[in-house]
């Protein structure tokens, strides 16, 4: 689309990606046991959003492993908990990066291009790789949802976590990624309190479309076991700016 900034335009470095996905889903091959289970739920076109947990720093990689389409992606650019690689690979994939409490704008307008296109884009609506069990999404993930108002895809993936602890066992662990029906698309209505509060809602539907794909030992707070939700909730905080929106 000629009116698209280039910054925008989708996908970026299709041929060098294309590499990359293969390269992604070989080295989940060899490491892991790889498990997917869903894929006839993928959408056979964009726009689409794609959402998924987020245990590990490591976790956008098996979502483009199993994903045919052209993906981008929005990336936080506070990640301290990450080893060293995770500093460079967004640069590698060239993801839309946000700066927490800052970019909301920016986020939104990248959104909306790539919808624009006919595109696909992955988002962690709980903001960050910090705990091992769900968490409530930030407002951000509903925020793209009902304003792009695409449908969203929802992904589980248990055992990204697991992958190095396992190899240095000599041993390679259960890699199992879950995909869910479409569902959506969502709107909101009202201002102020009333739309926070409708977003937060609409986030709390997208975490419960997650959780149905993963076992329920990491339904974190969503957890129908009370002792689960309990210890998901000491470690539920978000560590950075709370008032930020991804």
């Amino acid at each position: 689309m000629s009116n698209v900034p280039a910054e925008f335009r989708y996908p970026h470095r299709p041929m060098f990606r294309r590499f990359l996905r293969w390269l992604a889903r070989l080295t989940l091959k060899t490491l892991t046991r790889f498990e997917v289970v869903g894929e006839e739920n993928i959408p056979k076109n964009g726009p689409f959003l794609v959402v998924g947990n987020h245990f590990d720093f490591a976790d956008p990689v098996a979502v483009l492993a199993v994903l045919p389409q052209p993906l981008e992606f929005f990336a936080g650019t506070q990640r301290p908990a990450a080893p060293l690689i995770a500093k460079w690979i967004p640069e590698l994939w060239k993801v839309y990066l946000v700066e927490r409490g800052t970019s909301s704008r920016y986020a939104l307008k990248a959104a909306e291009y790539v919808m624009q296109q006919n595109g696909v884009l992955g988002i962690f609506p709980e903001g960050g790789a910090w705990a091992q069990v769900l968490r409530p999404a930030r407002p951000g993930t509903a925020y793209v949802a009902t304003r792009t108002g695409v449908p969203i895809l929802p992904i589980g993936l248990n055992g990204m976590s697991d992958i190095f602890p396992a190899l240095r066992r000599g041993e390679r662990t259960k890699l199992t990624i879950r995909i869910g029906r479409p569902f959506g698309p969502f709107k909101v209505t009202g201002r102020g309190r009333e739309r926070r509060k409708q977003l937060n809602e609409i986030g709390h539907k997208i975490m419960q479309h997650i959780a149905a794909l993963l076992p329920p030992e990491k339904h974190g707070i969503y957890a129908t076991d009370p002792k689960l939700r309990a210890e998901a909730e000491a470690v539920a905080a978000f560590p950075w700016d709370p008032a930020s929106e991804f």
